[in-house]
């Protein structure tokens, strides 16, 4: 009875365990590789245009730069204040200080 655990213990794979793990492998990569094709192919001819907003000019580009740079500059001022302690007035008097 202890032979019988002891072999069952030491199970080694056949010949054709290996062929079946190295064919399913085989699957996965060649599965991975058309994926990664077929995902190229759909940006090829739809392009990154799909992404860009349709009808802006380039003016209207320009000024939407200007804007998002605007807001940046002021969300920067303003996290700076804050850091500083700039953004309220001091709490040691009683009156206000502009």
């Amino acid at each position: 009875m202890l032979g019988d655990i002891k072999n069952n213990l030491a199970w080694k794979p056949g010949p054709g365990y290996w062929f079946a793990k190295g064919k399913v492998m085989k699957n996965v990569s060649v599965l991975t590789i058309l994926g990664v094709l077929l995902c190229a192919l759909a940006l090829w001819l739809g392009g990154c245009g799909y992404f860009a907003q349709p009808g802006e000019t380039l003016a209207e580009g320009h000024r939407r730069h200007l804007r998002n740079l605007s807001i940046n500059q002021q969300t920067l001022m303003r996290d700076i204040d804050r850091a500083l302690l700039l953004d309220e007035p001091s709490k040691l008097t009683g009156r206000r200080i502009d």
